[in-house]
């Protein structure tokens, strides 16, 4: 985590990332894609998301989350940087000069050899099945469904525990501490998310925060009644509702909006802990 010297307000509680393990080297061409952004527009063209806009144009790295390329090993020839997630990045290559980028784990070194097997070593940055994990191992970029591809732990710093192997299913305790069961069949990546100090990176002022796409958020309670259930008042007011509302009436801060007759209810053994 770098610091800066205070010389503006801004810069004094400002926080960077420490990019100084990364490769000094452009991304891998054959794997950017431009990605139109939406900018918080739906279909319709109108706004479904508030306070999205602007921000500095950047292509999106083409990121292998499954296992395309089985039994084979693949050398380390950099880590880099990814602006469209928390977690560093790292290019793979094979032996017949297939290159690929994959979620960086923690302490993944530039040499270093990686493969993708069901009888593959536990080592940081090697991908197996559950089943073949042993009880007190650390993983991420977990699958959902065998087959499908990574979907659940691939933030900055995040992983999750393996709790017990319970004849098809595995127990593991997510990041949120939710213990949750997969099937041993889905495939895992062995490790730690890289950048564990995102957590403590520190925007410091409003103009980084809208080169990131992110526009003024104006609260409630600022705007007159017509615009908001918090507005309106002479001077600064509470809200004066029993509970906080949406700009459109509905329950807001600690309702509850998972569906209850959603398929993996059943996979899930203890919800997190608030």
């Amino acid at each position: 985590m770098k610091t800066y010297k205070p010389t503006t307000p801004a810069r004094r509680g400002m926080t960077g990332i420490d990019f100084s393990q990364l490769t000094k080297k452009g991304p891998e061409k054959s794997l950017l894609k431009y990605v139109r952004r939406s900018v918080g527009r739906g279909s319709s063209g109108r706004i479904t998301v508030r306070h999205r806009g602007g921000g500095v144009k950047r292509l999106y790295r083409v990121i292998e989350f499954s296992q395309t390329k089985m039994n084979a090993p693949a050398k380390i020839i950099a880590l880099e940087y990814d602006p469209n997630r928390t977690a560093f990045i790292a290019l793979a290559e094979y032996a017949d000069k297939t290159k690929q980028y994959i979620i960086a784990p923690q302490d993944l070194k530039v040499g270093q050899e990686i493969i993708f097997s069901e009888t593959a070593p536990l080592i940081s940055g090697n991908r197996t099945k559950l089943k073949n994990v042993p009880v007190g191992t650390a993983v991420y970029n977990i699958e959902l469904e065998p087959g499908k591809g990574g979907k659940t732990v691939r933030s900055a710093g995040s992983s999750a525990q393996i709790l017990a192997h319970d004849g098809d299913h595995v127990n593991l305790k997510m990041p949120s501490t939710e213990i949750r069961r997969f099937l041993g069949e889905c495939f895992a990546s062995i490790g730690m998310v890289s950048n564990p100090e995102n957590r403590f990176y520190r925007i410091g002022k409003a103009g980084k925060s809208r080169h990131k796409g992110r526009r003024p958020h104006v609260r409630g309670s600022a705007m007159n009644p017509v615009d908001h259930p918090h507005g309106g008042g002479e001077g600064r007011q509470p809200i004066g509702l029993k509970h906080p509302k949406t700009p459109w009436g509905r329950p807001a801060l600690g309702v509850k909006t998972r569906n209850k007759k959603k398929w993996s209810s059943k996979l899930i053994i203890s919800r997190r802990k608030k």
